[in-house]
């Protein structure tokens, strides 16, 4: 648990200057010399979700310049992450020209990471993504005068049915039926899945993890007036097409050849190559998010196959004794099932926030080598609480 030493370590380091030229890092660049506590005025909300970072709304990701500093210091030849999520470690070593491989248990962290590593003709993407934003407007149009369409684009999932209003589930769904057309479908599903998430009936200052279904006017907190719940989708899949054109420019300008893959599976059981010699990830925190409920508009909208029972130490499960047991556990059968195929003294570096001491690397075959200490604040929605984080750098023994 992190003590009052700690604090007041971090907290002195807080008030110095904070890297920010992470092309500087290299091997040679002490751990004890990496200041890591950025604030809003050193990193900006608009550097830490560059490019493709930002294709998507994702809960509990690690901002990438993290995995760049971490990198460029071990700079390994094929990087590992267990828990890819949103796949901000894939991104980041592909820019580097690092290999690198995935694997998550949710079926849409891995659609996001494969569209954000995606390899596109920039025109024939660009082309699509306009060509059906302006076709499903029309089939939207036509389906108030033709039966047929109407049909087309009706539900009768309840979930749907419950959080987006008629006109919204009909731009949504006249969108979904049009992307099977298209060669880049699954590009286009991740900017169907940012709409809905915008287009729910959810309240402006809480759509991470909102209760219910908010169908009345209410006090918003985030704009400071009554507001109304959103009524259509059509505004959301205009803006997010033209960004997600944006964002897959820029980021072609710099992407590289190094490979990537992505695997749809179980961390403690999938079958890896055996030349791995950096880790780099961020296990889900004991207790704290569902990772499969956060995008529970995108399984239903898309169909997805659930595995949240698979999670290892969700929200639902609590913080209670028993689940930190379960909790750990998880990740130890992880990290053991990673380390076999991991080379000789490969670096495993983990960003936790590690508040009940739970991480043991003797326990698992590792030795630890080193430990930075970050200050976070949090600054979405209405959280605005800060917490300390660390990144554990580890070595196969």
């Amino acid at each position: 648990m992190y003590d009052n030493t700690v604090a007041q370590l971090v907290a002195r380091k807080y008030k110095e200057e904070p890297l920010k030229d992470f092309a500087s890092v290299n091997s040679n660049t002490k751990l004890s010399d990496l200041n890591l506590n950025w604030r809003e005025r050193d990193l900006p909300e608009n550097e830490r979700t560059k490019h493709v970072h930002r294709l998507h709304p994702y809960l509990g990701k690690f901002i990438p310049q993290l995995v760049e500093i971490f990198l460029r210091k071990y700079r390994p030849h094929l990087v590992y992450d267990p828990f890819c999520g949103c796949g901000t470690t894939l991104v980041e070593a592909n820019v580097l020209g690092i290999d690198s491989i995935g694997t998550d248990i949710s079926q849409f962290n891995v659609l996001l990471s494969k569209v954000k590593i995606g390899e596109y003709d920039l025109k024939l993407a660009e082309g699509e993504l306009r060509d059906i934003l302006k076709r499903s407007h029309e089939l939207r149009i036509k389906s108030q005068t033709d039966e047929r369409i109407k049909k087309l684009i009706n539900t009768e999932n309840e979930y749907i049915k419950a959080w987006f209003a008629k006109n919204t589930q009909e731009d949504l769904l006249a969108y979904l039926s049009l992307i099977k057309d298209y060669t880049y479908q699954d590009l286009l599903r991740i900017v169907l899945s940012r709409s809905a998430r915008s287009a729910r009936l959810v309240t402006h200052f809480d759509l991470g993890f909102p209760k219910k279904p908010q169908t009345g006017p209410y006090f918003c907190y985030k704009h400071s007036r009554m507001c109304q719940p959103v009524n259509e989708a059509y505004k959301f899949l205009y803006r997010y097409t033209l960004d997600t054109v944006d964002r897959i420019k820029e980021f072609a300008n710099i992407k590289t050849k190094a490979s990537v893959t992505v695997y749809h599976a179980d961390s403690r059981q999938v079958e890896l190559p055996k030349n791995i010699d950096m880790v780099f990830t961020s296990p889900p925190y004991v207790g704290l998010i569902d990772y499969h409920e956060q995008h529970k508009y995108a399984y239903e909208l898309l169909g997805l196959k659930n595995n949240d029972t698979r999670e290892i130490g969700p929200a639902k499960n609590g913080q209670s004794e028993q689940a930190r047991k379960d909790y750990i556990k998880g990740i130890n059968d992880v990290i053991l099932h990673t380390r076999d195929y991991m080379a000789k003294d490969a670096i495993m570096a983990i960003v936790v926030c590690d508040k009940f001491s739970l991480y043991n690397p003797e326990s698992v075959g590792f030795k630890s080598i080193g430990r930075v200490e970050r200050h976070v604040n949090r600054r979405t929605g209405r959280s605005e609480t800060a917490f300390y984080e660390s990144i554990l750098i580890w070595r196969k023994i």
